[in-house]
């Protein structure tokens, strides 16, 4: 079957119609940068190709740190007047800006998918969590205000976001409205390997409606310190690997500082005494949506030797139900957009790297349990392939494997097999802290009891855990997180101070210690 794109798709037909929408903020050239309030051409324009077929896109116009410098001190001005505006204009103008943005979601969705490699329905429900999570704290902001006993104030300056690619509207651009409505000004990096059309578009709304936000273009080597040392800055909200997050949390200029550092961690499944393979088999085809790219995911498995059989026809069936392939190739023109799973990684550098570590395994005596191949693909004939990584599974990798301790971030398992719980237990915990967990199970006091020993913030039994939005507390434990827990009323908390000021106890995660909330 020859496929070909679906018309109206394409990305000169996507980038015309950004155009259309905010001519400010998307120049022929390259975007452009947001900063005291005007959209400008300052800065080195930066090439990008599309993960999906390799095509040149327009690519933002990078920064240097004084123009970051600066940028920052402007913000700081507005957050000034942003910080005494009421909490009804505030909540005004974010609701003006979500039926802004939900008049453009397909628009936003799209550009995700071709920027990014999104599915379609993958890249609508990004918009939509964003858009429904948002609309929920417009609801209740007045009461998680005044949830701690006293009302609560705007922090003393803007939030500096540094935000990872992969979820540009339902994390950075949720943070960032979140953070609005608390009363502070925004300042925020596009991230370096994409997404950055999509938060222009985003932000040209936000700053179209009158919310003081920032959006700059540019190296983390060349403005990562500004955005988390320059003076005036209120609170630090990171998404990233553990080295990036590392660095940025040394180099604070201020220890004290209200931050939010939410990093990686290897997410682990663990198997005992089990036997709903049916329910396994579906969460490992769910498992590998957006090819495993968040920090959420579960690549590794950690399995009892005796039910490994067992284990392995569920892993099989499940990756039955795996579609990955071209996210806008379609059979005949009026075909719906295909219901994938994944399409490629976020670029040809990166499905490189997955491939040496595949094989890196396999030659350290790693047995192959599933070696995906790109005959598998939904893809346009003689398309560029690069970016598109097969899925794939090893079984017991050597300990040296580069990913004996941390997370492929792409589709890319491991499995490993033990005999005791001591040993279920250390596999698990093998990356010294992580977001979630799952135990799978049939006993589940023995489920109970596990949960207090694995270093995980969020733990399911019999169920995958997610990031969770809204009311629902997030974190992570050991070098997954650093700084204040999220989520509802404490997102709230970490955004605002309370009349005790910077001396006030968050829960969190700190290097001191480790303050949990109640359940």
């Amino acid at each position: 079957m020859t496929l070909i794109l679906k018309p109206g798709t394409s990305w000169s037909e996507a980038y015309a119609r950004c155009r259309t929408v905010a001519p400010e903020a998307f120049g022929a050239e390259h975007l452009r940068n947001l900063a005291g309030g005007d959209w400008s051409d300052v800065g080195r324009t930066v090439p990008h190709l599309s993960p999906i077929d390799g095509m040149p896109m327009i690519g933002p116009s990078v920064v240097d740190a004084p123009v970051a410098v600066e940028a920052i001190a402007q913000a700081c001005i507005a957050h000034r007047d942003w910080s005494r505006t009421t909490l009804e204009r505030r909540r005004e103008l974010v609701l003006e800006v979500l039926d802004l943005m939900a008049t453009q979601r397909e628009l936003l969705a799209l550009l995700l998918v071709h920027e990014i490699g999104k599915p379609w329905r993958l890249a609508l429900a990004d918009v939509d969590r964003c858009l429904d999570g948002v609309r929920w704290y417009v609801d209740v902001v007045e009461d998680q205000l005044a949830a701690f006993g006293q009302p609560r104030v705007p922090l003393p300056g803007p939030v500096s976001n540094i935000a990872s690619w992969n979820y540009p509207m339902s994390v950075q651009i949720h943070a960032e409205l979140v953070q609005l409505l608390c009363g502070n000004a925004v300042v925020a990096k596009t991230p370096s390997q994409g997404g950055f059309h999509c938060l222009t578009l985003a932000h040209a709304l936000m700053h179209r409606v009158g919310l003081p936000v920032t959006l700059l273009s540019g190296e983390g080597a060349q403005i990562g310190e500004a955005l988390v040392r320059t003076p005036g800055i209120g609170a630090i909200a990171f998404v990233g690997g553990r080295a990036t997050g590392r660095r940025a949390a040394i180099s604070m200029a201020d220890p004290h500082l209200r931050h939010i550092y939410e990093q990686e961690g290897l997410n682990t499944l663990g198997v005992w005494d089990y036997s709903d393979w049916d329910t396994l088999a579906a969460q490992i085809t769910k498992s590998f949506e957006y090819a495993k790219q968040r920090c959420t995911a579960y690549p590794r498995f950690v399995v009892q030797r005796r039910l490994f059989p067992d284990f392995y026809e569920a892993y099989r069936r499940g990756m039955a139900g795996v579609r990955f392939g071209h996210p806008l190739a379609v059979a005949a023109a009026d075909d719906p957009l295909p219901e994938l799973t994944f399409g490629p990684v976020i670029n040809a550098a990166k499905a490189a790297r997955l491939r040496g570590q595949l094989e890196e395994a396999l030659g350290g005596g790693a047995v192959p349990l599933h070696l995906g191949s790109l005959d598998d693909a939904r893809l346009l004939p003689d398309q560029d392939a690069g970016a598109y990584s097969p899925p794939a599974c090893v079984l017991a990798p050597a300990p040296s494997w580069s990913l004996q301790h941390s997370e492929p971030f792409g589709p890319l398992d491991s499995v490993v097999v033990v005999d005791s719980e001591a040993e279920l237990i250390g596999a698990m915990n093998i990356s010294n802290g992580s977001l979630v967990a799952t135990i799978s199970t049939d006993d589940l006091e023995f489920a109970e009891q596990l949960r207090t020993q694995i270093q995980a913030f969020k733990v399911g039994v019999n169920t995958l855990r997610s990031r969770g939005d809204r009311d629902e507390v997030f974190g992570g434990l050991g070098q997954s997180w650093n700084g204040a827990f999220v989520g509802g009323d404490l997102l709230v908390q970490a955004l605002t101070y309370g009349p005790e000021g910077a001396d006030e106890d968050l829960y969190g995660n700190y290097p001191a210690r480790l303050v949990l909330p109640s359940r």
